[in-house]
C-alpha cells in the first residue's frame, strides 16, 4: 500500500491543476449546447486536454466522422510514445489487464512523474498516481459545466493556462539537477519554436509537430547522454 499512497502524493499536484483547466472545458462544452452529464462522461472518458477541446471544437462546426477520428488520432498518438516508455519501467509482475488500465490514465502530467520515477513502477503506484488527477479532471467539468453563468469569459480563458504552468512545475526541479534533462528541454522548446514560427513547416498538424519534437529531442539526448546499463548482483 506504500506504493499506492505515494502515488497519491505525486498524483495531487496533478489532481488540482486539472480542476482548474477541466473547468474551463466544462464552461466550454456546455455553452456550446452539451449537457452537464455528457460533458462530464467525455472528461471521465477521455482525460486529455487537447484532444477534448478540439474534439467538442469540430462537433459543434458539425465536422464530418472521418474528420474529428483523424483530428485526435494525431493529437492523441503522442500518448503511445508515452505508454511504451513507461511500459519499459514497469515491474514485470504488472500484468496485461493493469497495463490497460495504466494506459487509460496516461497523460502528459503523469507521464512526466513517471518516468522521473528512479526505481521500477508498480500497478499500485500507477493506480494512485491517476485516480487523483482522473477525479480532479472529471469534478472540474462538472463544477465548470455547473458554473458557466457565473464566471466571466476572461478569468475563465485564464484557468487554461495552469495545465501548462504545472507541467513546467513538475520538469524545472529535475531541470536544475540534471544537465541532460535541461538540455533535453531546451533542444524540445527549440524545435517547437521552429514549428511555430518556420513558414510552410508551422502549417503541419499539432499532432505531428508534438509527435516529431518529442522524437528528436529524446534521440539526440539518447545518443548524446546514453544511459549506463545497471549491473545486476546476486542471485
Amino acid at each position: 500500500m506504500n506504493d499506492f499512497y505515494n502515488g497519491l502524493k505525486k498524483g495531487l499536484p496533478i489532481a488540482l491543476g486539472y480542476l482548474t483547466v477541466s473547468f474551463s472545458f466544462g464552461v466550454m462544452a456546455t455553452n456550446g449546447g452539451l449537457s452537464i452529464l455528457m460533458s462530464t462522461i467525455i472528461s471521465a472518458t477521455n482525460l486529455t486536454s487537447l484532444g477534448q477541446y478540439a474534439a467538442v471544437k469540430l462537433m459543434f462546426k458539425t465536422a464530418s466522422y472521418i474528420e474529428i477520428f483523424l483530428t485526435i488520432l494525431l493529437i492523441n498518438l503522442r500518448y503511445s510514445l508515452m505508454s511504451i516508455s513507461i511500459s519499459l519501467k514497469l515491474d514485470n509482475k504488472v500484468k496485461w489487464w493493469q497495463r490497460l488500465i495504466i494506459a487509460y490514465g496516461v497523460t502528459d502530467e503523469i507521464y512526466a512523474v513517471s518516468v522521473l520515477k528512479k526505481d521500477k513502477i508498480s500497478f499500485k503506484f500507477m493506480l494512485g498516481l491517476i485516480l487523483l488527477p482522473l477525479i480532479g479532471w472529471t469534478l472540474g467539468t462538472l463544477l465548470g459545466g455547473i458554473s458557466k453563468d457565473i464566471m466571466s469569459d476572461r478569468l475563465l480563458e485564464a484557468f487554461g493556462i495552469s495545465l501548462y504552468a504545472m507541467f513546467i512545475a513538475i520538469m524545472i526541479p529535475d531541470a536544475k539537477k540534471s544537465l541532460p534533462v535541461f538540455i533535453t528541454i531546451l533542444i524540445a522548446s527549440g524545435i517547437s519554436c521552429i514549428f511555430y514560427y518556420v513558414p510552410y513547416i508551422k502549417e503541419i498538424s499539432l499532432g505531428f509537430k508534438i509527435i516529431i519534437t518529442s522524437i528528436l529531442a529524446a534521440l539526440f539526448s539518447a545518443l548524446v547522454f546514453p544511459k549506463k546499463e545497471e549491473k545486476e548482483y546476486g542471485v
